[in-house]
């Protein structure tokens, strides 16, 4: 999973970027701190991997990663060449969802590009520019199809579909306002790239003392929620915390958390977000050597998920060994699961679970 972090200049977006992936990248008072888009890895805690690793005494624990991508701040006319340009452009297209991260909170000491504190107008700022940068895009495409319409079917149903993004966007909304239920033209859209096709997160980034309540008491944090509400998901972050947790070990981080009220990080908070969005989920797989989580699509079919390990996997995909991963746990060992009848061989049309242990079995 990829995710795409923007914001304006100087809303807390390297601060929580550096926190996130103690990557370093340059947290500084003025625009484009971040010149060059900074690339960071983030393991996915995951306890239930913890617990399969002891169970085996086993010599690697995997967990899955979230890759982030911290573009420079936008500002507005980004899409003419104002700021950075679109320098940012192809990096947020290669993310599976973008991070918005908004502040709403004041400090005389952290200047604002426009002056003063106002999410909703923060927002619609670098939404606008989106939806510019996918109008350039549409543009290209609709000169290039319109030259084989007439002649080409298909060309003509897609220049159909590209008019009518079109018209979305020209409506100042993004291409994921489009009412699209052919899956064919799904596929199609998702082929453009198009930056506001794409799923967007919100991270309203508070002081400290907002963050007990979960941002119910700031008026920003209340503007962020009814914008964005029915069509994207807002979670409250304190950048600046998540910055000092950063630097903790587990035991030291819950106790900090524990001191300010709250029972999940940032990060946790992002990463459960991020999964509910994109509609993922994980299954691992145990043994001695090694104990892995795997990313996969919630809906995901057993060959497929055996595909994730290994394309051979998928080719030569005979069965599933599936056991619940809270019954091993209780069970103590395979054997014991096996003896109780809480193994069970699965099919190619079985749906994988959320926690499903898998030892997957094929032939190639």
């Amino acid at each position: 999973m990829k995710l795409g972090i923007v914001g304006l200049p100087n809303v807390g977006k390297s601060t929580l970027f550096n926190s996130l992936t103690k990557a370093g990248a340059l947290a500084a008072n003025y625009p484009f701190a971040t010149i060059e888009p900074n690339v960071g890895v983030v393991a996915v805690p995951d306890d239930r991997l913890k617990d399969l690793g002891k169970l085996y005494n086993t010599k690697k624990v995997t967990p899955a990663t979230i890759e982030f991508v911290d573009i420079a701040g936008l500002v507005k006319g980004a899409s003419k060449g104002e700021g950075l340009g679109n320098q940012f452009l192809a990096n947020i297209r290669e993310c599976d969802a973008i991070v918005h991260v908004v502040r709403c909170f004041e400090d005389t000491n952290v200047v604002h590009v426009d002056g003063s504190v106002d999410p909703v107008r923060d927002i619609e700022t670098i939404n606008l520019e989106l939806i510019f940068a996918d109008l350039e895009v549409l543009e290209r495409r609709i000169a290039k199809v319109t030259k084989t319409a007439r002649m080409d079917k298909d060309a003509a149903k897609e220049l159909e579909l590209l008019k009518r993004i079109k018209e979305v966007l020209e409506a100042n909304k993004p291409a994921s306002a489009l009412e699209v239920d052919d899956e064919d033209e799904k596929k199609l859209v998702s082929s453009y790239d198009l930056l506001t096709w794409k799923p967007v997160i919100f991270a309203a980034n508070v002081k400290d003392d907002d963050l007990a309540d979960d941002g119910a008491s700031n008026q920003y944090v209340q503007k962020v929620r009814d914008w964005a509400e029915g069509r994207s998901e807002v979670f409250v972050i304190s950048a600046q915390i998540e910055e000092e947790i950063s630097e903790l070990d587990d035991d030291e981080k819950a106790e900090f958390l524990e001191g300010l009220g709250l029972t999940k990080s940032g990060l946790d908070k992002l990463i459960e977000a991020s999964y509910r969005t994109l509609g993922l989920m994980s299954f691992l797989t145990a043994g001695e050597d090694e104990c892995r989580a795997w990313t996969i699509k919630i809906g995901t079919k057993a060959p497929q998920a055996a595909g994730k390990i290994h394309t051979d996997f998928e080719r030569g995909f005979i069965k599933a060994e599936v056991i619940n991963y809270a019954d091993l746990l209780r069970e103590g060992s395979l054997s014991n699961a096996r003896e109780k009848g809480l193994v069970r061989m699965e099919g190619k049309e079985y749906v994988v679970q959320d926690g499903d242990v898998i030892l997957f079995r094929f032939n190639v």
